[in-house]
């Protein structure tokens, strides 16, 4: 299994489908101002910005056909700068921590800039969610792409990286996020993830213990006390990680100290196809969305260190009022040689494209 994971995971071109049951609308002439963009269709809508490549908001109708904004975020651009949670960003270059902010690559050591303590989460102070993209295209009907050069050297990582992020609109109630990397100088670790809190009652509407969670994997990678693997995998079963079958998030919530947020190993074949990751459902509002993906891990996330925060329309989200599910390769996989490659070299592909899609929509899809 290990040996398919690593050949899944040395990633070239890092794509990031996400199908949901939402909208686009209009165009914007600046390409490297910051501005907030709509793609829009029926009654489905998702606002974004190119500041940080983040997800502003998404909305769309429950069973009684109430629209609702089902993710976490802010109202302005500047809170957004000051914000400390990721809300809705793409995080890189190398998504998840990594342990002493350092890593060693074909004999080199590399150091890194520490923003956790002496390691680094994310990509650094300011990874790529702290950055201006350039819009490079937008289609009102269609997508929308943001594109990033990350220079050698960039919070320590070696070589130039050319990032590109495009938000694009399939078939009816489908949307996806694609997510490429081209290393142009230098060997590189590539690791890119959506940070995007959900709550499927609604971002304002509390916590998410009632929603209802099965994620298709039977291992993770626990953690220590910092939150960084110990190298081991392990099986879920018959522990609080176990979500193989469909149950509430709160159902042995009280059997961990500060909630989810750990990386669950995929299950996979190594063919390249989509598998079944997760699959979220909250009943009061009928919504339901499902993730599909071809990468090897899956943070599941509580959203536990979000503290008090005043959100969007003058919401006060709290702790455990989100749940993330970031795909992703195997947190500092750079530092555990039996973890899945996140290297990727000038001129070489990888073994395919890494790419994610969720569905999300009223029960029954």
């Amino acid at each position: 299994m290990t040996d398919s994971l690593s050949k899944m995971a040395k990633i070239q071109e890092i794509c990031l489908f996400l199908l949901l049951a939402f909208s686009i609308g209009r165009v914007s002439e600046a390409r490297s101002a910051i501005g907030v963009y709509e793609l829009k269709k029926g009654n489905f809508s998702v606002k974004l910005t190119n500041y940080g490549a983040i997800v502003v908001s998404v909305f769309l109708p429950d069973r009684n056909g109430k629209l609702d904004d089902v993710v976490l975020g802010f109202d302005s651009i500047e809170d957004y700068k000051n914000d400390t949670a990721y809300f809705g960003a793409i995080v890189g270059r190398v998504a998840n921590r990594i342990k002493g902010a350092q890593f060693i690559l074909n004999g080199k050591k590399y150091k890194l800039v520490p923003n956790e303590g002496n390691n680094m989460l994310h990509g650094g102070p300011k990874g790529f969610s702290d950055v201006v993209w350039q819009v490079e295209s937008y289609n009102t009907d269609s997508h929308i792409t943001f594109t990033y050069n990350s220079t050698n050297g960039e919070e320590g990582f070696p070589g130039d990286l050319r990032v590109s992020v495009t938000y694009m609109l399939i078939n009816t109630n489908q949307f996806s996020i694609i997510m490429r990397a081209t290393p142009l100088s230098k060997a590189t670790p590539v690791n890119l993830a959506s940070h995007t809190y959900w709550n499927l009652a609604g971002h304002s509407s509390g916590d998410v213990f009632s929603h209802q969670v099965q994620l298709l994997a039977d291992k993770i990678t626990p953690i220590d006390n910092e939150l960084i693997p110990t190298g081991d995998i392990l099986p879920v079963k018959g522990t609080p990680y176990d979500f193989l079958h469909i149950r509430e998030v709160k159902s042995k919530f009280h059997e961990l100290p500060n909630g989810y947020d750990i990386n669950y190993v995929l299950k996979y074949e190594g063919d390249g196809h989509f598998h079944k990751a997760a699959v979220v459902y909250e009943s009061k509002s009928g919504r339901k969305m499902e993730l599909w993906t071809n990468q090897p891990g899956l943070q599941f996330y509580t959203s536990n260190l979000i503290g008090t925060v005043k959100g969007k329309g003058g919401v006060t989200y709290n702790n455990y009022d989100a749940i993330c599910l970031e795909t992703q390769g195997f947190p500092d996989a750079v530092n555990h040689p039996h973890f899945p490659s996140q290297i990727v070299k000038p001129g070489e592909r990888g073994a395919g494209d890494d790419i994610t899609r969720a569905k999300i929509g009223i029960q029954g899809i």
